[in-house]
């Protein structure tokens, strides 16, 4: 864990969030500037920095954060209509705390593109 990373304090207890799901390897829970009806953040516990920190050690993360969005779907009531999942890598892609996750939208019709 990293001292001054929000998303391990979170982990930690130290700042409250509103929990959505959680297991010995993840932890998902409510964005708190949402940009649509469900916006929920998957992270793994392992503090890893992006996708670029990826690696023979640390991927491991990949399967349990899969299996999450999934749960994280479910539990929203977003699995049937369609939900997307996104990781922004890197700041230039719009990554604004650097831990590894992925953010669970839904909730609204999306079109094809992002941007």
């Amino acid at each position: 864990m990293a001292d001054n990373c929000i998303f391990c304090k979170i982990i930690k207890g130290e700042i409250p969030s509103t929990k959505v799901y959680e297991d010995e390897d993840i932890i998902a829970f409510k964005d708190i500037n949402p940009a649509a009806p469900v916006h929920v953040l998957v992270v793994p516990k392992q503090h890893i920095e992006s996708l670029e920190e990826l690696d023979e050690e640390n991927i491991k993360v990949v399967v349990p954060a899969h299996r999450a969005i999934k749960k994280v779907a479910e539990i929203t009531g977003v699995a049937d209509q369609g939900y997307r999942v996104i990781v922004n890598c890197g700041e230039g892609a719009g990554q604004t705390v650097m831990h590894l996750h992925y953010h669970v939208l839904g909730g609204v019709k999306m079109g094809e593109k992002i941007l």
